[in-house]
């Protein structure tokens, strides 16, 4: 399998306890947080909007018709 393919899915963890998702965020910053300084894992990022297109951006995401996340820029 490629890694072209690959799809990330997360939680909330809400139902967990404070402990146990302290874990998971030093797991995280120890493991995965060095792949995105490097720059080896980076978002996709299909489109920027000027925080005024909220409205288009909201749009678009209801549409289905873009592959990675649209930005609002503040």
């Amino acid at each position: 399998m490629g890694l072209r393919r690959l799809t990330i899915t997360g939680s909330t963890l809400r139902p967990r306890p404070v402990a146990f998702k302290a874990a998971i965020a030093a797991s995280l910053r120890d493991k995965v947080w060095p792949w995105i300084e490097a720059g080896i894992v980076k978002p996709v990022i299909h489109q920027v909007f000027p925080a005024g297109q909220a409205a288009q951006a909201h749009a678009l995401m209801e549409s289905n018709q873009h592959i990675g996340k649209l930005v609002l820029q503040w």
